[in-house]
């Protein structure tokens, strides 16, 4: 397993974070490679992604999701990965989105990348993306704000 940690400072309110980044729908204006998502249900959440020409489809189950916190997530198919997002408030207006992420490469192509430090340096990027997007849109997200604690508990 390979991990990833990366983060970026938005200058929006820790909420306005929180918000967009669970309109998992979205995530295709600011992720590389993420054709779609589709959230089916409460915790589970279809991925379509094209990687090095390659596209593949598998579900993610939300296993944490605390309104202005964390949005964790684990693969339920497909390539094995999960992954923590954080939240950390730094004034009223700035905020600290952080991305920890593991992932089982699969093929060589995938473990090339790897040992290159590709998806580390998309990770930041769609971090970047991510900062441009929320600023952008300032307080207007109509995100869902979910419940607190681990989904089905």
């Amino acid at each position: 397993m390979s991990t990833i940690t990366e983060s970026v400072n938005v200058t929006v309110p820790i909420r306005v974070a929180y918000d967009q980044w669970a309109r998992f729908e979205e995530f295709p204006r600011f992720m590389a490679g993420v054709e779609e998502i589709r959230q089916v249900d409460d915790t589970t959440l279809h991925w379509t992604v094209r990687v090095a020409g390659v596209t593949r489809r598998f579900e993610a189950r939300i296993t944490e999701r605390l309104p202005d916190e964390r949005v964790a997530w684990t693969s339920t198919e497909g390539p094995a990965h999960a992954g923590v997002v954080t939240f950390h408030r730094l004034d009223d207006d700035t905020t600290r989105v952080t991305a920890q992420m593991e992932f089982a490469p699969d093929g060589f192509v995938e473990k090339a990348g790897d040992r290159a430090g590709a998806l580390h340096r998309r990770v930041k990027a769609d971090l970047r993306r991510f900062k441009t997007f929320v600023e952008a849109r300032g307080g207007r997200t109509g995100g869902a704000r979910g419940g607190a604690g681990r989904p089905g508990s």
